[in-house]
């Protein structure tokens, strides 16, 4: 990317060996992202980094916030995930149900927690790096989805994946190809397996089939405000959220086999109260509750904007939860394997 960008006049080559390790080698976002373009990291390191009590204070709340995510919610509801796909044929439908659910909120808040600290660490230090998740489950299309989650991801793919292919320059047909491309080879990207490369076909097929039935342009026609437009906008959220935990199923079973399974077993369509769903609902209610503030305020760091008594006591919680409910087998990150 740094080398098309200096092809195509966006940025300059350096000629600091020790500013351009800094940028490629810069430890926070190394392994796992946001993804950082020398257009906006690389040119930081031209000007002097201060040390601010603004930037400390926002910096830690970011990061005990990513920190929460990572070890509070995704360590402990990835048991439950990981007990339904080792042996998904002696599951029951709701306990096949939970383990998807369980991972569709592992993944997230073990990847933007990640992010989250990546980017609290380099604030700290006087660095900016891009928001990299945005609420993504909120998204009423995959297109929305896409500018949402791993947003350094779902960019880089779109500047130096879609557009070279021609992007949408060459008529629909041509337009849809290059969507089905970019997003196979992006989930080719993530591992040479047949689950990742299903996972990829199926987000380039509800790409093209949201985009078929223009529901984009449609809703930027339609109200924003009101109860209909609340209603449509739930219906469409459910929607979409379902289709992203289909997804998720693709990129988490370790084979095709296994999801045969679980579609299978859920056509049973039985054993809902086996499943531990006051277990899952104890560590991922603190979570949709913020969401619920961050959509209703459009603010994503929620901890600096709280009145000081509440934020006293929304610190306290995090590190609170921390220090008793980590579990004593953490996690590693998921997307260290990547």
């Amino acid at each position: 990317a740094y080398i098309i960008d200096i092809k195509r006049g966006r940025v300059e080559a350096s000629t600091d060996l020790i500013k351009f390790g800094a940028f490629v080698a810069y430890f926070p976002q190394l392994v796992a992202g946001p993804i950082e373009r020398a257009g906006h990291l690389l040119r930081q390191f031209d000007v002097p980094r201060r040390l601010t009590s603004e930037g400390v204070r926002s910096g830690a709340a970011l990061f005990l916030w990513g920190m929460y995510k990572k070890v509070v919610i995704a360590d402990n509801v990835a048991p439950m995930a990981n007990r339904v796909f080792e042996n998904p044929g002696a599951m029951t439908a709701g306990e096949l149900l939970l383990g998807i659910v369980a991972f569709t909120f592992q993944i997230l808040c073990d990847f933007s927690g990640y992010t989250d600290m990546a980017r609290g660490l380099a604030r700290i230090m006087g660095l900016d790096l891009m928001i990299n998740f945005n609420i993504p489950y909120v998204s009423r299309t995959p297109s929305e989805f896409w500018e949402r989650w791993h947003i350094s991801l779902s960019s880089w793919l779109r500047d130096y994946l879609y557009i070279p292919l021609g992007g949408n320059r060459g008529g629909v047909l041509l337009t849809y190809r290059n969507l089905f491309l970019t997003m196979l080879l992006g989930g080719l990207w993530h591992g040479a397996s047949w689950t990742f490369i299903a996972w990829g076909a199926f987000h380039g097929g509800i790409l093209i089939i949201y985009r078929l039935l223009n529901v984009d342009r449609w809703l930027d026609t339609q109200p924003k405000q009101g109860l209909t437009a609340a209603v449509r906008d739930v219906g469409l959220v459910a929607i979409m959220f379902a289709l992203t935990m289909f997804g998720w199923l693709l990129f988490r079973a370790p084979d095709m086999a296994t999801v045969g399974a679980f579609i299978s077993g859920m056509a049973t369509a039985g054993g809902w109260a086996d499943a531990p769903w006051g277990a899952l609902a104890f560590y991922v209610t603190p979570l949709i509750l913020v969401q619920a503030w961050q959509v209703w305020r459009n603010e994503l760091e929620f901890i600096p904007r709280l009145p000081p008594f509440l934020r006293l006591n929304a610190v306290l919680f995090l590190v609170y939860s921390l220090v008793f409910l980590a579990p004593k087998a953490p996690s590693a990150f998921i997307y260290f394997d990547f």
